[in-house]
C-alpha cells in the first residue's frame, strides 16, 4: 500500500554541520542523517561510528544481576548439578549455546560435561517457557541448580514447584514481568528497573535474552575460581540471537551485535562457518543484520518450529566441520519445508483477513495451521494489511482442545498492552509491545474478534493506519558517490531503532523501464540539471530496482517527471562494482 512520507527529524541542523562532518572525517550527508536520528554533538556522532565495547553498561546495573552471578557461583562450586532452560527460538538456542560453551571454556570440556547440562522445550510438546513436567525429570536426574534463559519471568507455579524439589531457580530473562514475579532465589531481568533505567544502564531494558545472558556470565566469570575467559569469543552468538529477536538495535545492542558481526565473518565457530555456506554465503562472507535476519536465523529457527531445537544447539556447538554440516544441511531442510508450509498457510490468511477489513485488529483462525510458522505468517499479513493481527491455531488437550496463538502488530499499537484489556479471554498470554502469544478456549474465538477490534480502536481512533515511510532527507543525484555509499555501511547493523537511512530525490526523469524475474522492476532515472549547471556537467543516471513491485509500478511511468523514496547500495553482481537504488516507494 502506498505509503506517509515523513522526514526522521524536521529539526534545523546546525550552521556548523560542515565543520562536524569535517572534525569526524565523514561526508556532510553522513553527519546530517546522524543529528536528525538525535546524534547532537561530535562525541555522539563519534561513539555511534566507533561502538568499541568499552562503552558497555557495567553488567551490575541489570537489576538483580549481582545476586544471580552470586547464587551461581555459590552453587556451582558446591558442586550443584546444574542445567540451563532454554528456548526454542533462535534467541533461547543462542543464549543456551553461550551458556554452554562459557562452562566449556571456563571449567573445562570434561568437567562441563559432567556437571552442565541443558533443557530445550518442545514448541508442541512442551511449550514456551518452563513446566513442571521437565522439572521433575531434571530433579529426578540429580540436577539442583536452574538457571532459565530468554524465559522464566512469569513462571511462579514452576519455579515453586522446583523449590519444593530442592533445586535453586535463578531466572534471567528479559520479556515484561507481571505483577507477580516467581519464588526464584534470583532474578535478572533489566526490565525490572520499570523504566527507570538511569544513566549508568542506558538501553539495557532493549537487551534480548542472549544480550542478558552474555551479561550474567560476564560476571560470573568474575566470581568462579580459575583464570577468566575472554568473553568476545561468545559474541557471535549474542549477535546472531540479538538480530533474530527483532530488538532495537540501538545502544548496548549496537555494541554487542556490531562486535559479534565481526566474528561471525571470521567464522571461527564451524556451526556458523557451515550455516553460512548452507545459507548461500561464502564461509568468510561479511554479513550484516538484515542477511543474518533472513538467512541465517530462519534456519535455526526451523529447528524449533518444525522439528527438535536441540539440533541447531548442537550445531552451534559443533566442534568441526564434519560435525556440524550434516546438521546445517538438516537446517537448511527443515526451512524450505517452513517456507512452503508458511506459503500454504498465508494464502489461506488473507483470505480471512479480506473477510475482515472493516475491522481494524484482524484474529484469524484454523484448526490445522502448524503452531510452529503462525508467527511468521502474522507478521507477513501486517505487511500487507498495516494492521495488529492475532494468528490462532488449534492444540488438542484432556479437555478437548484449545487456541494458541501468536501476534504481531504496528508500531502504533503496544500488543502486550492491548491484550492485557483481554486477559479475561485467555489461558495465559505473555509477550512485547511488537509481538505475544497466548492461548485461549475455543469458544472465545468470536469474543476476541470483537474485543481485539475494539481494543485497536481505543487506542488508534477508527481510521485504517496508513504505514509511514521515515526519510532522513533529499538527497540529489549527483551527491550519491562511492564515497558516501561506504560511509553509509558505517550506520550499520541496521535493523529496528536504526533503520536503514531512506533518501528521496529531486524530481526525476524515468528513461527506461522493464520487468525482470517474476514481477521485479528496473529503471533508469535520469537527474534534472538546474539551469546554471545545464552544459557545465552531465546530468546523472542512475539504475534503480524496485522489488515485487511491478503490479503497482507500471510502465506507464516511463517518461515521466517523478520523485523516488530510495535506498542507494553498491551493487557487486558481475564483479564492477556499479551504484544502484532499491525504491521503497514514488510519487508522481
Amino acid at each position: 500500500m502506498p505509503c506517509n512520507w515523513k522526514l526522521l527529524s524536521v529539526a534545523p541542523v546546525p550552521a556548523n554541520i560542515g565543520q562536524i562532518a569535517e572534525d569526524l572525517g565523514i561526508t556532510q550527508v553522513i553527519a546530517e542523517v546522524l543529528w536528525r536520528r538525535g546524534f547532537n554533538s561530535p562525541q555522539d556522532m563519534d561513539r555511534f561510528l566507533s561502538p568499541g565495547l568499552r562503552h558497555l553498561p557495567k553488567p551490575e546495573a541489570i537489576p538483580g544481576l549481582t545476586e544471580a552471578a552470586r547464587v551461581l557461583a555459590r552453587e556451582l562450586m558446591a558442586g550443584a548439578r546444574f542445567c540451563v532452560w532454554g528456548d526454542y527460538d533462535v534467541d533461547g538456542i543462542t543464549s543456551t549455546a553461550l551458556v554452554k560453551d562459557f562452562f566449556a571454556k571456563r571449567l573445562g570440556p570434561e568437567v562441563a560435561a559432567q556437571q552442565i547440562r541443558h533443557y530445550l522445550p518442545n514448541r508442541v510438546d512442551d511449550g514456551y517457557g518452563l513446566n513442571v513436567a521437565g522439572i521433575e525429570r531434571l530433579a529426578a536426574d540429580g540436577v539442583r541448580l536452574l538457571l532459565t534463559v530468554d524465559c522464566g519471568i512469569s513462571a511462579v507455579a514452576e519455579v515453586a514447584r522446583a523449590n519444593e524439589l530442592g533445586m535453586t531457580v535463578v531466572v534471567s530473562d528479559h520479556h515484561m514481568p507481571p505483577a507477580e514475579l516467581p519464588p526464584a532465589a534470583a532474578i535478572c531481568n533489566p526490565r525490572l528497573c520499570g523504566g527507570n533505567c538511569g544513566d549508568a544502564c542506558t538501553g539495557l531494558c532493549e537487551l534480548a535474552g542472549v544480550g542478558v545472558a552474555f551479561m550474567l556470565m560476564a560476571a560470573l566469570n568474575r566470581l568462579l575460581p580459575g583464570e577468566p575467559v575472554d568473553m568476545r569469543q561468545f559474541l557471535d552468538l549474542v549477535a546472531l540471537g540479538t538480530v533474530a529477536d527483532v530488538v532495537s538495535l540501538t545502544g548496548p545492542n549496537r555494541i554487542l551485535v556490531k562486535n559479534g558481526l565481526l566474528l561471525i565473518k571470521e567464522a571461527k565457530r564451524p556451526g556458523l562457518a557451515s550455516l553460512k555456506v548452507y545459507s548461500g554465503y561464502d564461509r568468510l562472507a561479511e554479513l550484516g543484520a538484515g542477511q543474518i535476519g533472513f538467512g541465517l536465523a530462519p534456519r535455526i529457527n526451523a529447528a524449533g518450529r518444525m522439528s527438535d531445537p536441540q539440533v541447531a544447539l548442537t550445531m552451534l556447538l559443533a566442534p568441526d566441520m564434519d560435525t556440524a554440516n550434516p546438521l546445517a544441511s538438516k537446517l537448511d531442510g527443515l526451512n524450505a519445508k517452513r517456507r512452503s508450509e508458511e506459503q500454504s498457510i498465508l494464502e489461506e490468511a488473507l483470505l480471512q483477513a479480506e473477510e475482515q477489513k472493516e475491522r481494524l485488529g484482524l484474529v484469524l483462525a484454523a484448526d490445522h495451521w502448524h503452531p510452529g510458522v503462525i508467527g511468521i505468517v502474522a507478521s507477513r499479513v501486517v505487511e500487507r494489511h498495516y494492521k495488529p493481527v492475532l494468528m490462532l491455531c488449534r492444540e488438542e488437550d484432556e479437555n478437548g482442545g484449545h487456541y494458541k496463538g501468536s501476534g504481531r502488530s504496528v508500531s502504533e499499537f503496544d500488543l502486550h498492552e492491548g491484550l492485557t484489556g483481554l486477559e479475561h479471554l485467555f489461558l495465559g498470554f505473555g509477550g512485547h509491545k511488537q509481538a505475544a502469544g497466548l492461548s485461549m478456549p475455543l469458544a472465545n474465538l468470536e469474543a476476541l474478534r470483537e474485543g481485539f477490534h475494539l481494543a485497536v480502536e481505543t487506542a488508534l481512533g477508527s481510521l485504517p493506519l496508513k504505514a509511514s515511510l521515515k526519510l532522513d532527507r533529499e538527497l540529489p543525484f549527483g551527491d550519491i558517490t562511492f564515497t558516501l555509499l561506504k560511509e553509509l555501511e558505517m550506520l550499520q547493523p541496521f535493523g529496528m531503532g536504526n533503520p536503514e537511512p531512506v533518501f528521496v530525490s529531486p524530481p526525476v526523469l524515468v528513461k527506461d523501464y522493464r520487468v525482470f524475474g517474476k514481477d521485479h522492476v528496473k529503471l533508469q532515472l535520469a537527474e534534472q540539471l538546474p539551469d546554471d549547471q545545464v552544459g557545465v556537467r552531465p546530468g546523472a543516471v542512475l539504475p534503480a530496482k524496485a522489488w515485487r513491485k511491478a503490479a503497482d509500478l507500471t510502465r506507464d511511468v516511463q517518461g515521466k517527471l517523478m520523485r523516488f523514496a530510495f535506498t542507494p547500495r553498491i551493487d557487486r553482481f558481475d564483479g564492477i562494482p556499479k551504484i544502484e537504488l532499491q525504491v521503497k516507494d514514488w510519487d508522481e
